[in-house]
């Protein structure tokens, strides 16, 4: 079975623009500029002949390819696609005290700790186990052989870890902006990024 799978990362909040963090817990609309993204993704790629889409459960990811649901497009909502839960961080304003948290529990991962979470939140690890569900709903359609896939930043960093065999800790070896392209084929053996980090067409006006 082959597989290729367009993941992206949802278009940007208001709260991406202030610097709060949403997570799981906090179910944001798109900004315009959020808006205008999901309307650049859609004119780069809507002529991919995609078969199907996965969204998480929050409204934004939804949001962030509402034009390739408008003309027809089957999609399914995995909750294991959802951002990481940040627990008691969720909502905030920056500060100097959640920063430096930021930066602890960053830390941590990368030493491997990945079982390090904030209160009410997930740990890397946890995130895995419901990922690799929804990996397994989306592997078990042979016959959809190219899918979108648009999810949140933190958790696609992860799963791109799952997919390319590589340890948690590495996660941020995968950078992102909002509604950026990680294009990933599937040889029947092994997944490989054809496409990294791709922006483009985000400087289409």
């Amino acid at each position: 079975m082959q597989k290729t799978l367009y993941i992206v990362r949802h278009g940007q909040t208001e709260y991406n623009k202030l610097g709060i963090i949403q997570g799981r817990g906090v179910d944001t609309d798109l900004n315009d500029e959020g808006r205008k993204q999901a309307q650049q993704f859609f004119a780069a790629y809507k002529d991919v002949p995609f078969d199907k889409a996965y969204i998480s459960a929050l409204k934004r990811t939804k949001q962030s390819i509402q034009p390739f649901l408008d003309g027809g497009l089957p999609f399914e909502k995995l909750p294991g696609l959802d951002e990481l839960a940040w627990g008691i961080h969720e909502g905030q304003l920056p500060t100097p005290e959640n920063k430096a948290a930021f930066l602890q529990i960053m830390r941590d991962w990368l030493d491997g700790k990945l079982d390090s979470k904030f209160e009410g939140g997930e740990s890397p690890n946890e995130v895995e186990i419901r990922q690799r569900e929804a990996l397994k709903v989306i592997m078990s359609h042979p016959e959809e052989k190219t899918v979108l896939v648009c999810m949140h930043g933190r958790a696609m960093r992860l799963l791109l870890c799952i997919l390319t065999g590589k340890p948690l800790s590495e996660m941020d070896n995968f950078p992102h902006q909002n509604l950026v392209l990680y294009k990933v084929v599937y040889n029947g053996q092994q997944f490989a990024i054809v496409d990294f980090n791709n922006a483009e067409h985000l400087k289409q006006s």
